[in-house]
């Protein structure tokens, strides 16, 4: 029997298009690590050591979380002199992510 349909002529990248941005925001945001730390930062600035405590990461593990986060423009990192201390913040964008983790908190309570 012959099949009525036509044929598609859209390429995989095509037919991926649209996930696209899913993927590329899950990438950005997608490791364990980040996102606890956005989460952490969700509730106010800290230092590092804040961080590490409350987290509960290693200072090499955090310091490479912090670093991409910063790259990304989701974490904005801010020195002080006096005293010497370094704190970390969400960003415009980063702070843009909070109702996104709400509604996978909800998701996750109601199917996980």
């Amino acid at each position: 029997m012959a099949s009525t349909q036509e044929p598609t002529t859209d390429t995989v990248a095509e037919k991926n298009e649209g996930a696209c941005p899913v993927v590329e925001a899950v990438n950005t945001i997608g490791s364990q690590w980040r996102l606890i730390v956005l989460h952490d930062l969700a509730e106010s600035e800290k230092r590092f050591n804040q961080l590490k405590r409350s987290t509960g990461a290693s200072s090499r593990t955090l310091s490479r979380v912090l670093d991409d986060l910063e790259a990304a423009e989701l974490v904005n990192r801010r020195v002080e002199d006096r005293p010497i201390a370094t704190y970390y913040s969400l960003t415009e964008k980063g702070t843009a992510l909070e109702p996104v983790f709400s509604e996978l908190e909800e998701w996750s309570t109601n199917w996980e």
